[in-house]
């Protein structure tokens, strides 16, 4: 079937949907947009269904069900449109009014099919300014993070060597012909990741622009939401033998979170035992672990020290003495870990390790990189960049690529029933050497 006559066919199913006084383009990729916000809208899975099937892609019903879950529908707020198959568009979720940006893309080629959908939620206060890419624009991109890489990362070689590749790629033209900031920046990272194993190292891109304001407000923003998830404590209970478990998969900012923290730990206090799950922590924010740290140790206690590259200064990290409620001092506290459990996360058990303050269960973990910093390249584009490393004042090392090596090691999918048989155990005076399981 031509594709005219295939797109004239798909119309006819899904007809555009008005959007209040916004103009949608008289295109595949504005008619996909139109029957692709009409779907996530109705939450009836019979009418999403006819879109998947209409507009094939990697989406599922599920998929689209969950945009709805999120926003609870959208807003259509303004469309631009680069070419027949490309749309740009902002969007207001219905639920928080939270702005959110993004990309549709369909192929060019019959049968037509939704090749990607994707939108990421704006700062407030942020300028919308969706922008195509040109030979030029992309040299000068590569050229920033490569300079970025050299002058502050930690390590001065790798860094070398990365600005290197990058700068023989582009030289190669293995970025030509990339017209979308989100593709460059995910076939950057990609590349950069390729290099040296590191989840830390990323080229960000968004497709708005900030201010001081817009920057103040994300950080609010962001504080809002962390205390709306419960600042990411998952579980929080007693399990029989009263022994404490702490399930949380992200750091918060201590400055939003420490007294969820100071809450959770009080509560756990008259526990005999207390277990930290971090099998699916994906680091966060600083000072938060140190504040949860705080609550172990009786006196102040000297946990990490982050070497800085840029000012060749070190930055020793403490527990706070005085913490509010009771502290959980004098008996066993064991950490959970997995082969996903990545930055702060690693850095938690890594300190606790050090100071002999806690036994870890589980896998090896990722080996994030220590301490990062977002480097600005322009108004658009950002490199994540490993700036800083954190080593234990007590064994001198870190857990850079090596990960931090549990001292019981088992499937993480096991990591909690050995623990809680080791917490069995420390309560009859037993328990077994570091590197055995029970």
């Amino acid at each position: 079937m031509p594709v005219r006559t295939l797109l004239a066919v798909l119309f006819a199913l899904f007809p555009v949907v008005s959007f209040a006084d916004v103009a949608m383009p008289d295109t595949p990729a504005g008619k996909a947009l139109s029957a692709f916000l009409d779907a996530v809208n109705s939450g009836d899975r019979t009418r999403q269904e006819s879109f998947l099937e209409a507009w094939p892609s990697r989406l599922s019903v599920n998929d689209i069900d969950e945009w709805k879950k999120v926003s609870g529908g959208y807003d259509l707020l303004e469309v631009r449109s680069s070419d027949p198959t490309n749309v740009f568009f902002r969007i207001r979720q219905k639920i928080r009014g939270v702005e959110e940006a993004g990309r549709l893309q369909v192929s060019a080629e019959s049968p037509v099919s939704l090749k990607m959908v994707n939108a990421w939620r704006m700062p407030p206060g942020a300028t919308w300014e969706p922008i195509t890419l040109d030979d030029s624009a992309r040299a000068k991109v590569i050229e920033g993070a490569a300079t970025i890489l050299e002058h502050f990362h930690i390590d001065v070689k790798t860094g070398e060597r990365l600005a290197a590749e990058l700068r023989r790629r582009l030289a190669g033209d293995e970025y030509r012909d990339i017209p979308y900031g989100d593709w460059l920046a995910k076939k950057v990272t990609a590349d950069l990741r390729g290099i040296v194993h590191d989840d830390h190292l990323q080229l960000r891109f968004n497709y708005w622009l900030t201010s001081a304001d817009s920057t103040a407000k994300q950080a609010e923003e962001e504080s809002r939401q962390a205390v709306a998830a419960n600042c990411f404590f998952d579980k929080v209970e007693h399990l029989e033998q009263n022994i404490g478990y702490v399930k949380f998969n992200a750091f918060a900012a201590p400055e939003a979170c420490s007294s969820k923290a100071s809450e959770v730990m009080n509560s756990l206090a008259d526990s005999d035992a207390l277990i930290f799950d971090l099998r699916d922590n994906r680091g966060g924010r600083g000072g938060m672990g140190e504040w949860l740290a705080s609550y172990l140790f009786a006196k102040r206690t000297h946990l990490s020290d982050a070497f800085r590259r840029a000012d060749n200064v070190t930055t020793e990290s403490w527990t706070t003495p005085d913490v509010p409620g009771r502290k959980f001092l004098g008996k066993p506290v064991y950490v959970l870990m997995s082969s996903r459990t990545f930055s702060a996360g690693e850095g938690f058990a890594f300190v606790l390790q050090g100071q002999k303050r806690a036994t870890l269960v589980g896998e090896p973990t990722v080996g994030g990189s220590g301490t990062i910093e977002f480097k600005p390249i322009d108004g658009h584009f950002t490199v994540v960049v490993p700036t800083g490393r954190v080593t234990s004042p007590v064994s001198k090392t870190d857990f850079v690529n090596t990960g931090v090596i549990p001292d019981i090691r088992v499937p993480a999918d096991e990591a909690l029933e050995v623990a809680l048989k080791l917490a069995a155990q420390s309560r009859l005076g037993s328990r077994p050497e570091a590197g055995t399981k029970p």
